[in-house]
């Protein structure tokens, strides 16, 4: 469809800075064995180490982290997707096409292990938009969709990709069935507020922000975002309880 090609720029940047190096401690279940356990604990700990170096800029120590990380446990699936978006930053910054398929492959090995993975599905579309194969990154994450509906995160994506394509109807109804799996959802919410100040329908708006404060008031901006929008909404109001600084 042209409105998604037209729009590739657009989610390319946005969606670049939603690729972190992500820090997840897996905590195994007690049915694990002893030794496999301590294997995850190494490997936990190499993916700390590879995510200090990483924020400081010394990639090559990151990579050398995350590489051992899966030496230590190959089965760990935050080890794959942080040496996929490793090499993902550094394929676009250098524009190097090796780069870029070693991190595609990296974010397939995690989610073979992890199908659920949703960092790792929002790399790997932002990588497909990145080389210009927008319609994958649709079809990765509706497939993702229509494999685990009992999730929010997939629609929360879904609509994330269509919203920064231009398609805010295809957004709002995908973050609205999210809503409807997990009602607590703040990320579908604080979205869909987003959303609806695009649009000009700051009472609509301004009731979702609300919505998402009351479920996790520690949200950078948001407080600040509600306030704004009750001066508009109503000229002269206070900034209620719950909103002050």
């Amino acid at each position: 469809m042209d409105w998604r090609r037209k729009s590739i720029a657009s989610f390319t940047q946005f969606i670049g800075l939603c690729v972190p190096i992500r820090l997840c401690l897996y905590v195994p279940t007690i049915a694990v064995l002893l030794a496999s356990f301590g294997c995850r604990i190494s490997s936990n700990g190499h993916n700390i180490d590879g995510v200090r170096s990483y924020q400081v800029g010394q990639y090559q120590q990151a990579i050398q982290s995350f590489q051992q990380a899966l030496v230590d446990d190959a089965d760990n699936p935050d080890a794959y997707y942080n040496l996929a978006a490793i090499y993902y930053d550094l394929g676009k910054r250098n524009r190097d096409q090796a780069l870029l398929g070693q991190s595609e492959g990296l974010y397939h090995q995690c989610l073979d292990l992890e199908p659920d993975h949703t960092a790792c599905h929002r790399g790997l579309a932002a990588l497909l938009v990145d080389t210009n194969r927008p319609e994958s990154a649709f079809t990765l994450l509706q497939r993702w969709n229509q494999r685990s509906q009992g999730l929010a995160e997939p629609r929360i994506e879904l609509a994330r990709l269509y919203q920064e394509f231009g398609d805010r109807d295809s957004a709002v109804r995908h973050l609205t069935d999210a809503l409807n799996v997990d009602s607590s959802n703040t990320r579908a919410w604080t979205a869909l507020g987003q959303i609806r100040e695009q649009q000009g329908q700051l009472a609509q708006a301004l009731s979702n922000y609300e919505q998402a404060y009351n479920l996790n008031n520690f949200q950078p901006g948001l407080a600040q975002r509600i306030a704004t929008l009750q001066r508009q909404v109503v000229p002269g109001a206070d900034t209620p309880q719950g909103t002050r600084f």
